[in-house]
């Protein structure tokens, strides 16, 4: 009805996620979130990048099905190049999440086709249905201080937290709970951290409660000095009693790809990946806390590891793993936990 007043039906939020290499951490804690994904190439270059075959990958390992593919810059070239690009697209995608993605031709800097790619992504990328009866959990994916440097004392807000509600709902005024928590110096563990909602933020505004989905900014009554740097990365939110307990040892049913993505300094070619072995160093992404742990127990597909940090971790969630491959931490698999 083209002419009358229009109503809010969806908002979407979005996670731009580094495309380096070197912060594949940082593309694994984002997409830990994701309903969907958009996967962009570049039409002027070869297809495809280790990066986008490594993020690919990553999409995979955490079972984001619904993918929408971008192929950028097709203004730099002529009609056949496009196409002989596209079609390079569709051989790469082949056998994976995004083998029946649409893939969209645009030019972001020019705007050419950013329709299509809206109206692509509101048909392909679907909300999932959540349980907003479910005990609330929050994934952490910021922190920071809101404060400008001179404020008032009578004027300082508390600490601000980011993230995304994976079930559940919250209220201002709701108490909550955060794990791991802090450091205690004297006994040399963590604790949780309980608090207070202030505020909530979304994408649509200031707002009384907020359920799961998109991205959420909770003010909190905890000093901002806490949460400055992104401090509270990694972390789950829920109400106090509700989060399963700190934990330092991970149980995994592990599932490992073929190859690691990823070029040496000699070599741009995959890399074998070998089974896990006692006593090794690895990276696991757990929700959106990327954490070192060193494999204690081997046993066919079950692998036991020790973190360096307690996590909070929950049964049957999905944990990325990356093997350090000359000097780079490189993606070789996934684990369900046990």
């Amino acid at each position: 009805n083209c002419g009358d007043e229009s109503e809010l039906s969806r908002v979407v939020s979005f996670v731009d996620s580094p495309g380096h290499e070197s912060l594949m951490a940082n593309m694994l804690s984002g997409s830990a979130l994701m309903d969907g994904g958009l996967l962009l190439v570049a039409a002027n270059e070869k297809v495809p990048k280790p990066q986008t075959q490594e993020h690919l990958l990553a999409l995979q390992t955490l079972q984001i099905q619904q993918i929408v593919v971008v192929q950028n810059k097709v203004d730099l070239l002529s009609y056949d190049e496009v196409l002989a690009n596209y079609k390079d697209i569709t051989k790469f995608v082949k056998g994976t999440n995004a083998e029946k993605s649409p893939i969209i031709p645009i030019s972001a800097q020019s705007g050419l086709n950013i329709d299509a790619l809206i109206g692509s992504i509101e048909s392909t990328i679907k909300t999932p249905e959540r349980d907003e009866k479910a005990d609330t959990v929050m994934h952490v994916l910021r922190s920071f201080d809101v404060n400008k440097p001179g404020i008032k004392l009578k004027d300082i807000k508390g600490g601000v937290i980011g993230g995304s509600l994976t079930q559940g709902i919250f209220n201002i005024g709701d108490e909550i709970e955060i794990k791991p928590g802090i450091m205690n110096e004297k006994n040399k563990s963590y604790e949780p951290i309980h608090t207070e909602i202030t505020s909530l933020g979304t994408a649509a505004g200031i707002v009384e409660s907020v359920k799961p989905g998109g991205l959420v900014a909770i003010g909190t009554k905890l000093d901002p000095s806490m949460t400055r740097s992104d401090s509270f990365i990694g972390s789950v939110i829920g109400k106090p009693g509700t989060l399963p307990d700190n934990s330092t040892l991970l149980k995994l049913d592990v599932n490992l790809f073929d190859s690691a993505v990823g070029s040496t300094v000699d070599s741009s070619e995959d890399l074998q990946v070998k089974p896990i072995q006692m006593g090794e160093l690895l990276r696991l992404n757990i929700g959106t806390a990327p954490v070192l742990g060193k494999v204690t127990k081997v046993k066919s597909s079950n692998v036991e590891i020790e973190l360096r940090r307690p996590a909070c971790i929950f049964e049957n969630g999905r944990v990325a793993i990356s093997r350090r491959i000359a000097e780079r931490w490189r993606l070789i698999g996934a684990g369900i936990v046990g």
